[in-house]
């Protein structure tokens, strides 16, 4: 077996699952799940009749490349959505989902070779951050490197803990924005700042930016590729978006998404996805190219979701350190220090044994970096399902902090 999958940690929702062995949720209350971030709004009905009326296309094969009118409907998107201009030929590639290609786009532009001499290739990661982010670089053959969230910046990664000689080893840097869990979205001059490391050191930004519909401000969320072209830079050198329908469009089960950016990246991306059998069902692409191409129902939910947490977050509001994110579907709350003794572990094994609402524990979504661990104290909270499911969630979790405080 390769040596280094001995190197990947548990994910999540194994851990998840292994706190809550033993605990027996409260049966007189219906289970409530803000655990997993999975969409529950409705897919839009034209996106089912145009992948069920398009099934004729299961009977030929799909180039790894995708069809051109897939790749032209989302340069067309990201036209419309951020003003910026690719070629469709070969500036843009479809994968099956963010996470997939997350995953993929490592092994396409790690050198474990390099740097050997330092201590071996690295990946930069923000703190908490999608673990796929640190599978991708054990497996591709560099060590992760993480740099915390800092709550004064709204959650955003301090890169400023990364110091030169990691730099210098850096290969391939993940920027999540809006990130996961905390929605903190990267402004211009933080961009400035990678950019310009990027050029010192020749790493590849990868930008994931699959919350990037999901937001609250009247101003969409910056994405990588804007913020390249309003700095002025050619040809979105060593920079590749990242991004995909799943909650844009409220079908995580078709698995579709597409990346753009720096045409050679995306060159020996595409010949490592021809060995890797990766190429986008026909249907799929069909469907993908209606929701592209429509941003009505995109408009729906997001205002779905900002009714939500208009009316969700003032009630944690008032037991808990929250606030409303940036963008994206989480709530990212501090365990209150007199509940719990603020452990965001005890705080949600006990949760759902007295109140049968499941909420994953933030040091699950982080490592021990730089002196501590990012995520502890803290609880990310998914607000996917219903408006009244959500609301009824948050009052549970409410009466359940009232009750340990013993008021």
């Amino acid at each position: 077996m390769n040596p280094l999958l001995q190197r990947l940690q548990p994910y999540p929702f194994e851990r998840l699952r292994g706190l809550f062995q033993g605990v027996t949720p409260n049966p007189d209350l219906r289970p409530i799940s803000l655990g997993i971030g999975e969409p529950k709004h409705p897919t839009p009905p034209f996106l089912k009749e145009r992948l069920t009326g398009s099934l004729d296309g299961l009977a030929g094969y799909p180039a790894t490349g995708g069809e051109a009118a897939m790749r032209r409907a989302c340069a067309g998107w990201l036209q419309r959505r951020y003003g910026v201009e690719v070629d469709p030929a070969t500036q843009v590639l479809p994968c099956n989902g963010t996470r997939e290609a997350l995953f993929s786009l490592a092994q396409t532009v790690l050198d474990p070779n390099r740097h050997v001499g330092a201590g071996g290739p690295v990946v930069v990661c923000p703190n908490p951050f999608y673990q796929i982010y640190e599978g991708a670089a054990y497996l591709g053959g560099a060590t992760p490197v993480f740099a915390n969230s800092d709550p004064a910046r709204n959650f955003a990664a301090d890169w400023s803990q990364i110091d030169e000689a990691t730099w210098a080893r850096c290969q391939l840097l993940y920027v999540c924005s809006p990130g996961n869990p905390t929605g903190a979205v990267v402004p211009l001059e933080e961009w400035a700042r990678l950019f310009e490391l990027s050029d010192r050191f020749g790493f590849v930004i990868a930008s994931d930016e699959c919350y990037s519909e999901i937001y609250f401000r009247d101003e969409p969320p910056l994405g990588g590729l804007e913020a390249a072209q309003k700095l002025g830079r050619k040809d979105f050198e060593r920079l590749v978006l990242l991004t995909s329908l799943s909650k844009r469009s409220n079908v995580p089960g078709l698995r579709s998404g597409f990346v753009a950016g720096d045409a050679h990246i995306l060159k020996n991306f595409l010949l490592y996805r021809t060995y890797h059998g990766s190429a986008m069902p026909l249907p799929v692409q069909q469907a993908s190219i209606a929701a592209w191409d429509d941003e009505a129902h995109v408009v729906d939910n997001r205002e779905l979701y900002r009714r939500k947490f208009a009316q969700v977050t003032p009630v944690l509001a008032e037991v808990m350190d929250v606030r409303l994110p940036d963008a994206g579907f989480y709530l990212w709350a501090r365990v209150p220090d007199n509940v719990c003794d603020g452990s965001d572990t005890r705080f949600a094994r006990e949760l759902l044994a007295q109140y049968n609402v499941t909420v994953l524990p933030g040091s699950y979504l982080a490592r021990e970096a730089h002196g501590s661990n990012p995520g502890a104290g803290r609880v990310r909270m998914a607000l996917v399902a219903g408006v009244d499911e959500c609301l009824e969630a948050a009052q549970r979790i409410a009466g359940f902090i009232r009750q340990a405080r013993g008021g």
